[in-house]
């Protein structure tokens, strides 16, 4: 069983979610906050695999709850709700330790697929990105460059699309048909040449600079 706690401020898109969520029987819903404040005491409370966490809330928005909760040290695997305007606000957040995000516009099918894979230890960054936030990205980006940006290889983009999908190294190695062992040696070259410690950063910095 999965326990969830949904931070949502309008009341007609919780009750969507919600019920979104009662078609699952492996998903429980064990919270639900309709403000920032309110959002970190549920978590607290009730300590859950997934929070689902809408970035425009009163009494403190996304950033504010994911910081709050990383300070206290009871962050959980969070995914961000969000709309097209605010996408680029969403990766900040990211940066400050959610796993990922999602718009709202989201089908069941997906939402269930984000909640397993956060609860699994996995990331879901690539399939909210507009079009418009990626050009954006990319552009803002581009004429900051470096050396090791320009060695990451073609190969090592696809492992990054797909590490950006949630996908764990063996089912990348399947995707790829390669062997599990040379996808390990792929993120371990992504993570050095990216300068960062560990798969979420590694995701992080490469839809920012426009790799997935």
């Amino acid at each position: 069983m999965i326990r969830v706690v949904l931070a949502e401020d309008h009341t007609l898109v919780r009750d969507g979610i919600r019920t979104l969520l009662g078609l699952v029987p492996e998903i429980e819903l064990a919270g639900e906050a309709g403000d920032g404040e309110e959002a970190v005491r549920v978590v607290e409370a009730t300590r859950p695999d997934v929070l689902l966490l809408d970035m425009r809330m009163p009494r403190g928005d996304g950033r504010f709850v994911v910081d709050e909760l990383a300070r206290r040290g009871t962050l959980p695997p969070t995914l961000i709700l969000t709309t097209f305007d605010d996408e680029e606000a969403a990766l900040g957040v990211m940066a400050a330790g959610a796993r990922g995000f999602l718009l709202k516009d989201i089908k069941l099918d997906r939402l269930v697929d984000a909640v397993r894979t956060l609860a699994a230890g996995g990331t879901m960054f690539r399939p909210g990105l507009s079009e418009r936030a990626e050009r954006a990205i990319v552009e803002r980006n581009a004429s900051g460059e470096t050396a090791a940006d320009k060695d990451i290889t073609t190969r090592e983009r696809e492992v990054l699309r797909l590490m950006a999908a949630g996908y764990s190294n063996r089912e990348i190695a399947r995707a790829l048909f390669v062997a599990e062992g040379t996808v390990k040696n792929h993120v371990s070259n992504i993570l050095a040449k990216l300068g960062v410690r560990d798969r979420t950063r590694a995701v992080l910095k490469a839809v920012e600079r426009g790799y997935v």
